[in-house]
Formats: C-alpha cells, structure tokens, sequence
C-alpha cells in the first residue's frame, strides 16, 4: 500500500479534504472536449464560453452542486434512416467540470451560433471579524480557589 502525498496534507489545511477530492475527480474527466475560454468581462464579471457545435438547447444541461459547475451535453441521433458515405460528424456526449470559488454566482446562460455562454458574477464579501473570548481553564480555576490554611481564610 503506497501513501499518496499532496499539499493539503499539511496541518495548515484543515478541512480541505472535499477540496482535495473535487481536484481529482476533475483530474480524471478532463479529456479536452469541448473547447473553451474563460475570460474576464469587467472587474466583478467572468465568462465561460464552449464551443458546442451540433448541440440544441435541449441537449446541454447546467447544474452547480457544491461549488462545482457541471455542463453536459448529449446529442441524440434522430435520423437512423439516412445513409451515410462518410461520417465524420459523430453525435456524442460530454462533461466538463468547473471549481467555483467562494464568491462566485451563476448569473445566466445562452446558446449563440454553437457557442455556450455561462455567464458568472464576483460577489464581493464584506470582511467579517470575529473577536474570540479567551476564558481561563478549569485547571487555573481550581487553583485560585486553593484555601491557604496557615492563613486562616
């Protein structure tokens, strides 16, 4: 049995562990298909754009599950009856998996001339402090309470 190493085994990464699993689920279904890009719209405003040619509306589902943004696609091949001489279009399926970090909102999505746009929005969090009361341990309390015999109280 062999022990995998990874910077999340580190004490500084507590709780990271779902993390860790996401980035090796996505490690395993990145194949490359479909093309993509992300790009920066403004300073709050990001853009995912797939190139899903051959696909309708109906064949593309979106769904966000745990800050993992999932795009699938399943074409469906209706015409069973026609005669191909050279088939070099194929109808096929994918999935293609994003990490989305804190923060980030799925605002819409569009299908353009066999582009699909994801269109996602930074929402920017107002910074939250949290004061943390120190107490004394039990062990310290006890030993204030110690009566000082010779004393007399």
């Amino acid at each position: 049995m062999t022990t995998r190493l990874s910077l999340f085994d580190s004490p500084l990464f507590l709780g990271f562990d779902d993390f860790e699993r996401t980035i090796d689920r996505l490690k395993k279904t990145s194949d490359g298909y479909p093309p993509y890009n992300i790009e920066q719209v403004s300073e709050t405003h990001l853009r995912i754009t797939l190139a899903v040619a051959g696909f309708r509306m109906d064949d593309l589902d979106i769904e966000i599950e745990n800050n993992q943004l999932a795009i699938r696609g399943k074409q469906t091949d209706d015409n069973d009856q026609r005669v191909f001489l050279h088939r070099g279009i194929a109808a096929r399926q994918f999935q293609r998996n994003f990490v989305l970090a804190d923060g980030i909102e799925v605002t819409g999505a569009s299908l353009d001339s066999g582009l699909l746009h994801i269109d996602m929005k930074r929402i920017i969090p107002e910074p939250q402090i949290q004061k943390i009361k120190i107490s004394t341990s039990k062990k310290s309390d006890q030993s204030n309470n110690i009566i000082d015999v010779n004393s007399g109280e």
